[in-house]
């Protein structure tokens, strides 16, 4: 279980390296409109915001990853509370924005929650 858990840790870590990607050097292509469903006149005018909200995804993804690279007694609780981050995060946007980010942010962060508070 505590392979899981780690595996589960790291993909949340990749998921949220690419979003930063998307959000801070890739807002305005085709792949990112797609990605977040927008037009080009929006990506284009909320440029600086959505750089601003992919470097908070690169901080959700430095402590998972640095949550990975802690001994025992302190992995655990780091892993915990960037996960419970990513879950609030994906609750809100869920609620405010799409639909779409309780299935790919907030679920999959509670299922590795649970996988580190089992596994490690």
């Amino acid at each position: 279980m505590a392979l899981a858990a780690s595996v589960a840790v790291a993909f949340l870590g990749l998921l949220h390296l690419y979003i930063l990607a998307l959000e801070m050097f890739l807002w305005e292509t085709p792949r990112a409109r797609k990605a977040f469903g927008t037009t080009a006149d929006f990506a284009r005018a909320s440029k600086v915001l959505a750089a601003n909200q992919g470097l908070y995804n690169g901080f959700l993804a430095a402590g998972l990853f640095w949550s990975l690279l802690l001994d025992a007694p302190l992995a655990k609780p780091v892993a915990l509370f960037f996960l419970g981050c990513i879950v609030v995060a994906g609750l809100y946007g869920a609620a405010t924005a799409s639909r779409r980010i309780l299935f790919v942010q907030a679920l999959p962060a509670a299922l590795a929650g649970l996988l580190v508070w089992f596994g490690w």
